[in-house]
C-alpha cells in the first residue's frame, strides 16, 4: 500500500507503522497512562451533530481565514511536534514546504531537528516557534532573539509540561529522547537499517536548537522524561508570560490551556491567541477533549483572543465542528506526522489535500459557503 492508496488521514498510519522502528512509531502513536484522553480527543467529535441548511448556494466555497494578522487559504495550522527527522529523513523541512504550498502556518518545536534559521528560509508563509521556558532563562532569551532575527510570525508558549507525562509506551518500546536507543529497541532498529544509519552514522536527528546550550554528550544520555524534568522550569507562572511578552514583539500563543479562567489569564498577560490543547493526550490523563472546551472559551473571550483547537482532528468534518463551536482555526499533529512518516513531503501534501477536500465537501453538504460564516446554528450536541 502506497500513499496514493491513502484516502483519509488514518490510512497513512498503517504505512507509518510499517516504515518506522517500533519505538519511534509508538512515540508518535502513544499517549499518557491508559491513553483514554488521547482517544477521547477524537471520539469527542462524535458527540456533535452538524445541522445542514439545505437549498443554500454553495456553488463557490471560501475557506480563507485570518490568523496572527495573516490571510490563510484555510483555517488550519501545523502544530509543533518534536524531532521530525525521527520520522522521515527530510523532517521539519518537508512539512514546512508542504505548509508553504497550502498557505498555512508552520510551527517549529523547540525540540525540533531543524534549525530556526533553516525553517525561516523556507517560503513566505507564517511561521510559529513553539517555546518552553527553560530553567536557564538565557537559553530561552537566545531562542527568542533568533526568532526575531529570522522574522518568525509568532511565539507559542507550551504551558502544560511542568513535568513529563507518563507515556508508558516509551518505556515498553525503549524510546529515547534522541537517536541513542535503549537496548530493548535494538532488534526493531536493525530491521530498519536506513533509519539506523541516519541515527548513528549521520547523526541528523539531534535537537539542534538546544543541544549546543546543554551539551551534546549530556543530552544523548537523557530520556525524554529526564530531559523535560531537568530542563523545563516548573516554577513558571503568568508573570513569566508577561516577561516573555516583553521579550517578544509580536503575537504570542499560549498552548495547553483548557479553561475560561486560564484563557482569561492568557489575555491579561499579553497573549493574543490560545491553543486549546491537552498535548495530544500525552500529559494529563483525564483532561477534557479540546473540542469540548471551545464553546465556553469562545463565549467568554472571542473578542480578546484567537482560539485554536488543537487535538484529535482526523477529518475535515472535525474542522467544521470546531469552527462552528467558535474556534478561529484548528491545528493538527498526528494528522501530518503519519503522512510524513509514510511518504515525506509528498505524504504530507496528500494528507493535507485529503483533509482540505473533506473540509470543502462538508461545507457544501452543510449548506455553508464560507468558513467565516460557521456558527452555532450549524451544530448541536447529541443528547
Amino acid at each position: 500500500m502506497g500513499i496514493t492508496n491513502c484516502y483519509n488521514v488514518m490510512d497513512f498510519r498503517r504505512i507509518a507503522k510499517r516504515r518506522l522502528p517500533a519505538p519511534v512509531f509508538h512515540y508518535i502513536d502513544g499517549g499518557a497512562d491508559d491513553e483514554w484522553t488521547m482517544r477521547r480527543n477524537t471520539d469527542a467529535y462524535d458527540d456533535y451533530e452538524l445541522l445542514p441548511a439545505h437549498l443554500s448556494d454553495v456553488s463557490s466555497i471560501d475557506t480563507r481565514a485570518s490568523l496572527f494578522g495573516k490571510t490563510l487559504d484555510w483555517p488550519v495550522m501545523i502544530a509543533p511536534t518534536g524531532a521530525s527527522k525521527l520520522f522521515h529523513r527530510d523532517g521539519e523541512a518537508a512539512v514546512a514546504r508542504a505548509a508553504e504550498n497550502f498557505n498555512m502556518p508552520y510551527s517549529l518545536s523547540t525540540v525540533g531537528t531543524t534549525s530556526i534559521e533553516d525553517v525561516a528560509a523556507i517560503g513566505e508563509h507564517p511561521k510559529v516557534f513553539q517555546i518552553y521556558v527553560f530553567r536557564d532563562r538565557a537559553l530561552t532569551r537566545s531562542l527568542v532573539q533568533r526568532c526575531k532575527d529570522s522574522r518568525f510570525t509568532a511565539l507559542c508558549l507550551t504551558v502544560d509540561t511542568p513535568v513529563a507525562g507518563n507515556r508508558e509506551r516509551d518505556n515498553y518500546y525503549g524510546m529515547m529522547a534522541t537517536a541513542k536507543p535503549a537496548l530493548r529497541s535494538v532488534p526493531s532498529m536493525l530491521r530498519h537499517p536506513g533509519w539506523l544509519y541516519r541515527a548513528v552514522v549521520k547523526k541528523d536527528m539531534e535537537l539542534v536548537n538546544v543541544i549546543e546550550s546543554i551539551g551534546s554528550q549530556k543530552f544523548t544520555d537523557m530520556s525524554v522524561k529526564d530531559f523535560i524534568d531537568s530542563q523545563f522550569d516548573r516554577s513558571l507562572t503568568w508573570k513569566d508570560v508577561e516577561w516573555l511578552a516583553s521579550e517578544w514583539d509580536g503575537p504570542i500563543i499560549i498552548k495547553g490551556v483548557q479553561t475560561v479562567e486560564d484563557c482569561r489569564h492568557a489575555a491579561n498577560s499579553g497573549a493574543t491567541a490560545v491553543m486549546i490543547s491537552n498535548h495530544g493526550g500525552r500529559q494529563l490523563e483525564g483532561s477534557p477533549a479540546p473540542v469540548d472546551c471551545i464553546a465556553d472559551i469562545a463565549d467568554a473571550l472571542h473578542d480578546r483572543l484567537e482560539i485554536i483547537c488543537d487535538g484529535g482532528i482526523r477529518r475535515g468534518s472535525h474542522i467544521v465542528k470546531a469552527l462552528a463551536l467558535g474556534a478561529t482555526a484548528c491545528s493538527i499533529g498526528r494528522a501530518y506526522l503519519y503522512p510524513l512518516a509514510a511518504g515525506g513531503q509528498a505524504g504530507v501534501e496528500r494528507g493535507l489535500a485529503l483533509l482540505r477536500d473533506e473540509l470543502e465537501r462538508t461545507l457544501a453538504l452543510v449548506g455553508c459557503d464560507s468558513t467565516s460564516k460557521l456558527d452555532g446554528s450549524y451544530i448541536r450536541k447529541r443528547g
